[in-house]
C-alpha cells in the first residue's frame, strides 16, 4: 500500500514535470527575433541564452547574431516610431493651420456680419452712418421743425390777409369819406364862389 502511494506520487511528479517542460518548450517556440514585440524578443534571447557561474557570479552567454537582430529590430522600431511621431506631428500641425484658418475665417465672418448688422440696423444721413433710432428721431425732428414752420406761415399768412383786408376796408370808407369831404368842399367852395359873386355884383351895382 505505501509503495503504492509513493508509485502514484512519483508518477504525479513526473507528469507535472513532463507537463511544464512542454509548455516552455511550446513557449519558447512561439517566441522569435523576426515577430512579436521588442518585449518577447528579448524574452526569447533571455530563455534561448546559456547561463554560467564565475566568481560567485551568474553570466548570460547570448550568440552575437541574436544581439545584432535585436538591435537591428530596436532600431527599426524606434525609427517607425519616430516616423509615426513625425507623421502624427504633421498630421497635428495640418490640423493646427486648419484651426487657425477656421479661426481666422470665424473672425472675418463675425465682422462681416457685425458690419452687416451695423448696416442693417443703420441709416446714412449726409454720408454718415447712424442707429435708425437716431435717424428716425432727427427725421422726424425735421418734419416736426417743417410743420411748425409751415403752420406759422399759415397762421401769419391767414393774419396777414386779415389784415390786408381790413386795411383795404379802411382805405375803401377813406377814399369814400374822402370823396364824400371833397364833394363837401367843392360844393362849399362853389357856394362861397357864387355869394362872393353874388357881392360883386351887388358892389357893382350899388356904384
Amino acid at each position: 500500500m505505501k509503495g503504492l502511494k509513493t508509485l502514484l506520487i512519483v508518477l504525479a511528479l513526473f507528469a507535472f514535470n513532463l507537463h511544464t517542460a512542454q509548455n516552455q518548450a511550446t513557449s519558447t517556440q512561439e517566441l522569435s527575433l523576426d515577430k512579436g514585440t521588442i518585449n518577447s524578443q528579448f524574452e526569447y534571447i533571455y530563455k534561448k541564452s546559456g547561463n554560467y557561474r564565475a566568481d560567485g557570479k551568474r553570466y548570460e552567454v547570448v550568440r552575437i547574431i541574436w544581439l545584432d537582430k535585436l538591435r537591428k529590430n530596436v532600431l527599426d522600431s524606434l525609427n517607425a516610431a519616430n516616423k509615426k511621431e513625425a507623421e502624427l506631428n504633421a498630421t497635428i500641425a495640418g490640423h493646427e493651420a486648419t484651426i487657425t484658418s477656421l479661426n481666422n475665417k470665424l473672425e472675418e465672418t463675425t465682422s462681416n456680419l457685425s458690419s452687416v448688422t451695423e448696416e442693417k440696423d443703420s441709416m446714412s444721413l449726409l454720408g454718415m452712418l447712424v442707429s435708425k433710432v437716431t435717424y428716425n428721431l432727427i427725421l422726424w425732428t425735421i418734419i416736426s421743425g417743417l410743420l411748425l414752420l409751415f403752420l406759422l406761415f399759415v397762421f401769419k399768412f391767414r393774419r396777414s390777409n386779415t389784415l390786408t383786408q381790413e386795411a383795404k376796408t379802411a382805405l375803401s370808407e377813406l377814399e369814400v369819406e374822402y370823396e364824400d369831404h371833397r364833394r363837401r368842399a367843392l360844393e362849399r367852395e362853389q357856394k362861397i364862389s357864387r355869394q362872393l359873386q353874388d357881392e360883386i355884383n351887388k358892389y357893382r351895382k350899388s356904384k
